[in-house]
């Protein structure tokens, strides 16, 4: 099972000359820097643990620290995924392409999912209002009203048509399991590594999240969520080589054209919709 892990985390290369510079572990988020890398993820936090000092871990090399991702403590498992994410999500080593529509994630799925039964692993903030027309099971390991029990999974997800995973499955190292039970498995969120890697295990689409612009500087407010982390990067999504991405256009290309002020999303912007984008808060407990 480490296989899947570990073929990602080689994705880094050995000689990267790229070591951790900054850490940020909050309530809400981890944040890592390494040079001109960046890397987020949530902080899966199940027992409510004093979250340690990581300091311990500065300088290390990025994917020497990217290898906690696999860790059985998930706060560190959440430091070792933001490592990861910090090289694999970056413009330069990624195939994902910006979304025009940097809404809800769920949004893109609102005709595809309609009269069809839909699981999703995580209760997303008000994720009902996206798929209205959909039979949806939401499976939550801390459930509110209505959700189904995580180890539901097992008898639930072989019976639905599409399945969206909360990127911190990853984490919580729950994500090979739940991509074999379903039948056409999205990865959604913005705390997995976007590799083209996890369509050889049969995942269909991959919908997260690319940093651009999180520094040290914003990184403790982004943290805790005094801050929208989406401000400092853009909804992406990487689809199998045989679908068409008609709805998305290059990252480096549009990024790179627009002037550094039109980087910056308002702050108008980032209070609008506040509910409604996954990337604003993402899975609630997972």
């Amino acid at each position: 099972m480490w296989k899947f892990y570990d073929r990602i985390i080689n994705q880094i290369p050995d000689d990267l000359d790229a070591c951790i510079d900054y850490i940020h572990v909050g309530p809400m988020w981890t944040i890592v820097t390494a040079g001109k890398y960046a890397g987020i993820a949530v902080t899966v936090n199940e027992q409510n643990k004093q979250i340690p000092d990581m300091n311990h871990l500065l300088h290390m090399p990025l994917k020497e620290a990217a290898a906690f991702c696999k860790s059985w403590d998930f706060i560190k498992a959440s430091f070792g995924t933001a490592a990861l994410n910090a090289y694999v999500n970056s413009p330069e080593n990624t195939a994902a392409r910006i979304c025009k529509n940097d809404t809800n994630g769920f949004d893109d799925y609102r005709k595809l999912a309609a009269g069809k039964k839909v699981g999703i692993v995580g209760h997303f903030i008000n994720l009902e209002r996206f798929l209205l027309d959909s039979d949806v099971y939401v499976l939550e390991r801390r459930p509110e009203p209505g959700d189904y029990p995580d180890p539901a999974c097992e008898y639930i997800l072989p019976e639905m048509d599409y399945t969206f995973i909360t990127g911190s499955a990853f984490i919580n190292k729950t994500l090979p399991r739940l991509i074999h039970l379903s039948k056409y498995p999205i990865i959604i969120g913005p705390s997995f590594p976007m590799s083209s890697l996890l369509f050889q295990y049969g995942v269909q689409e991959l919908n997260g999240y690319m940093p651009l612009t999180i520094t040290a500087k914003n990184a403790p407010a982004i943290g805790s969520g005094q801050i929208l982390f989406s401000r400092f990067g853009k909804k992406v999504k990487i689809n199998p080589p045989a679908k068409d991405p008609t709805i998305f256009h290059s990252v480096m290309r549009s990024y790179k054209k627009q002037p550094p002020a039109s980087r910056k999303i308002q702050k108008d912007a980032e209070s609008s919709n506040l509910s409604g984008q996954w990337c604003m808060h993402g899975p609630i407990t997972r």
